[in-house]
């Protein structure tokens, strides 16, 4: 037996944070809104795809606090390229954390939930 990977993530938002949601996961960090299954569309809340990353936001009914400490790490490439645009919209980009092997920023989503963006540094051979 082993885990060999991650399906998805999920991150909350608040009652009505579709179109938010939309305009920055699929806008502004080009990630594709794909339709939910139809028995979980009652629940609100969207999904964003591509081949290599599944962020869920979904609605929460009870009082909605942001993830302050816990976050998804999205791997990039071109990150002064992504910052550039981010800033361009308005959205906070904060240095991120030193760790070897890659350059960090952190930004928040419409809600509040911290999102790490990591590009790894190439390595001369």
């Amino acid at each position: 037996m082993r885990i060999f990977g991650i399906d998805h993530v999920q991150l909350a938002m608040p009652e009505g944070g579709e179109a938010s949601a939309q305009e920055f996961y699929e806008g502004l960090l080009d990630l594709p809104r794909v339709r939910k299954p139809a028995h979980l569309e009652v629940r609100g809340g969207c999904w964003f795809e591509n081949e290599k990353v599944k962020i869920h936001v979904g609605v929460e009914t009870r009082s909605f606090r942001p993830a302050r400490k816990a976050h998804p790490a999205l791997l990039v490439e071109d990150l002064d390229a992504l910052v550039a645009r981010l800033e361009s919209a308005g959205i906070a980009v904060r240095d991120g954390q030193p760790l070897e092997g890659y350059r960090r920023v952190d930004i928040d989503d419409p809600f509040g939930n911290r999102i790490e963006l990591m590009e790894p540094i190439a390595k001369d051979l």
